[in-house]
């Protein structure tokens, strides 16, 4: 009997399979590292080809685990967003290096499409900005800087997607991506079925390289590499899927994600998201054709920060050392931490800003730089907060997940200077129990999204803000300071 659906989690810096229950239980996980290369700074790539293997063969393990492909009643996908994969139809195989959603070698066109005046436009119809973190530009670079690409795309040969849209092609050969991965890529206009051709030609991308833009839940064809035949049953990319992982179902709620990066989404229902203070509109889901959407705040750099402090700088050997040094200290001694090491994403949308630390004396050790890294993810999120605010959608409470949420210091900083209650779920993999929750959908286990939230999503753990407001008013101002230096 099909009672288990198979997640692939394909994140920037893992992939994952796991298999959850109807009722939201992990029935098992299995993980891999994904490379990471850098062989420019500011470009990022990804070897498609092992995102495939490495996602195939956790797969493997966990239908194993499952006890065969027949007790899997559907595939759900969730997705690093916004990376670029170009293959060749006919072969399946990658023609070039993936281009990841935090390279920014595409910041010079960005610049000169900014200033021959097309932002506005481009926003007014996809909710985005001008800048290298979103597709259009990479697929574009790809087709005038890769060879391959370009004669896959003069001989009808040539497909791109993201990375959702790769492993569904892989696991079924349909080209197809869900209307919130789809939203990300400048392409497509957020009150619109499919790709603007108008679009496509601003950014010289072939409306034939395109994949189908589908539902997130549904039948989208089906894998039998694992045995039985298995439907891909559920599709979004991670920060949507986190967002239904957190029951974000609600005009209004609203999530945070602490991962690689960070990233806000709020829940707008059926109203098309607009933005005057520089945060993006998109797509959450899309479910019998009619889709709920939401305002999202991107920001860049955070759980990869703690990342380069324990990787390039050796201060730290793991994560999880990080909120016993912030506390051993009673303050970060002065020292401000701004973590742009890729720039700069919302509300400041500024790619050429780079990563400081300020405020360093004989009397800094780890632990002051550190709490003070910890500290910007409270900061960064509270620039968010009130541009949210601005635009009219302020946060009743904040839902906290990924891997940086499990740090109570953290979740209570945020609190702290965001000035309002933050909530942590005991499950904290929100990003996969959100596609499971889609999965389950399309396979029929459950009737509707409400209905799933209703039976996969546990309790939490409340945080409620405790900090003097004058002490949060200093933590401002000297966070502020430090923004003007980078």
């Amino acid at each position: 009997m099909s009672e288990l659906i198979l997640v692939l989690d394909a994140g920037t810096t893992s992939t994952r399979a796991m298999l959850f229950a109807p009722d939201g239980a992990l029935h098992g996980t299995e993980r891999a590292e994904l490379t990471q290369h850098y062989p420019q700074p500011g470009w990022v790539e990804h070897d498609a080809q092992e995102i495939w293997e490495r996602t195939f063969a956790c797969a493997c393990k966990m239908a194993e685990s499952a006890g065969g492909a027949s007790r899997i009643a559907g595939i759900g996908i969730t997705n690093q967003r916004e990376t670029v994969v170009a293959w060749d139809k006919s072969t399946g195989e990658p023609l070039s290096q993936a281009i990841v959603w935090q390279d920014r070698r595409t910041a010079d066109l960005c610049a000169a499409l900014r200033e021959s005046g097309h932002e506005e436009a481009v926003r007014d119809k996809t909710g985005l900005l001008l800048d290298p973190y979103f597709s259009a530009t990479k697929m574009r670079w790809l087709l005038d800087h890769e060879p391959t690409v370009a004669e896959a795309a003069s001989a009808g040969r040539l497909a791109f997607g993201t990375i959702e849209s790769w492993l569904v092609f892989k696991l079924t050969g349909a080209h197809i991506s869900d209307a919130g991965n789809a939203s990300r890529t400048l392409l497509l206009p957020l009150a619109d079925r499919s790709w603007d051709e108008g679009l496509c030609e601003l950014f010289g991308v072939p409306v034939a390289t395109l994949p189908e833009v589908v539902d997130s839940a549904g039948r989208f064809g089906s894998t039998a590499l694992f045995g039985a035949p298995i439907p891909v049953c559920g599709l979004a990319g991670d920060q949507q899927a986190a967002t239904i992982g957190q029951g974000c179902l609600r005009f209004g709620d609203t999530k945070a994600t602490y991962g690689t990066g960070a990233f806000v989404l709020a829940n707008q229902g059926t109203t098309l998201p607009r933005s005057g203070h520089r945060l993006l509109g998109t797509v959450l889901y899309q479910l019998g054709g009619e889709r709920c959407y939401a305002l999202e705040g991107s920001v860049f750099v955070a759980g990869s920060f703690i990342q380069w402090l324990r990787d390039s700088l050796g201060l730290i050997l793991s994560s999880a050392e990080t909120e016993e040094l912030a506390r051993s200290v009673s303050d970060c001694g002065g020292v401000v931490v701004v973590p742009a090491l890729a720039g700069m994403g919302a509300p400041h949308w500024r790619p050429e800003a780079r990563g400081l630390i300020r405020g360093l004396s004989f009397a800094t050790g780890k632990a002051q730089i550190v709490r003070a890294a910890l500290e910007a993810m409270a900061h960064q999120t509270d620039d968010l907060a009130a541009a949210f605010a601005a635009d009219g959608a302020p946060w009743r409470e904040l839902r906290i997940d990924g891997g940086m949420a499990a740090n109570n210091w953290m979740a209570q900083d945020i609190a702290d200077v965001a000035g309002l209650a933050v909530v942590r779920p005991d499950f904290v993999e929100t990003t996969a129990l959100g596609v499971a929750m889609l999965a389950a959908v399309g396979a029929g286990m459950h009737t509707s999204l409400e209905v799933a939230a209703k039976a996969m999503i546990g309790s939490g753990r409340r945080f409620e803000p405790e900090m003097p407001a004058e002490l949060r008013e200093r933590r401002q101002a000297a966070w502020r300071a430090a923004l003007q230096s980078v």
